[in-house]
Parts: structure tokens; C-alpha cells; sequence
């Protein structure tokens, strides 16, 4: 499999995050994903992408430890 290039369009991103290009589109039109425009087409670069997935990785971990922190305080009560 080639390697994706530093930037991407929209095409390219939805198949490298792995989401359909409409759910990329919406991401991008409420802010949640690291995009900028060229003209009139979007991109997206790929160190940004991967930036953007580690963080929102690391957030879910922290998510999973709160969720349990708050369940073993609710069992000793």
C-alpha cells in the first residue's frame, strides 16, 4: 500500500481516516477536525490528521479512566 501524501483532499482524507467523505465534510464544517482551504477545495495534512487522532485517542483513554474512577466511588457508597 503507497504511503498518503503530506496533503490531502477530501477524498484522500476520508480514506485515510476511514470515514465516508460526508462525514468528513460535516467534521469540517463544525470545527472538529484540523482542515484549511486552497482555493475553493478543502485539504487536510496528514501530520495534522495524525496529531489530531492521537489526542482524541488519548481524550477517550482519559474518558474510560474517569468513568471508572466515578463508578468504583458510586460502589462504595
Amino acid at each position: 500500500m503507497s504511503e498518503s501524501p503530506e496533503v490531502m483532499n477530501i477524498r484522500q482524507a476520508s480514506g485515510y481516516l476511514g470515514v465516508s467523505t460526508d462525514t468528513l465534510y460535516k467534521y469540517v464544517y463544525e470545527e472538529r477536525i484540523p482542515a484549511f482551504k486552497l482555493g475553493n477545495r478543502w485539504k487536510f495534512k496528514r501530520s495534522m490528521l495524525d496529531a489530531w487522532m492521537e489526542r482524541k485517542s488519548l481524550g477517550g483513554a482519559r474518558e474510560r479512566k474517569k468513568t471508572k474512577a466515578r463508578a468504583a466511588a458510586a460502589a462504595q457508597l
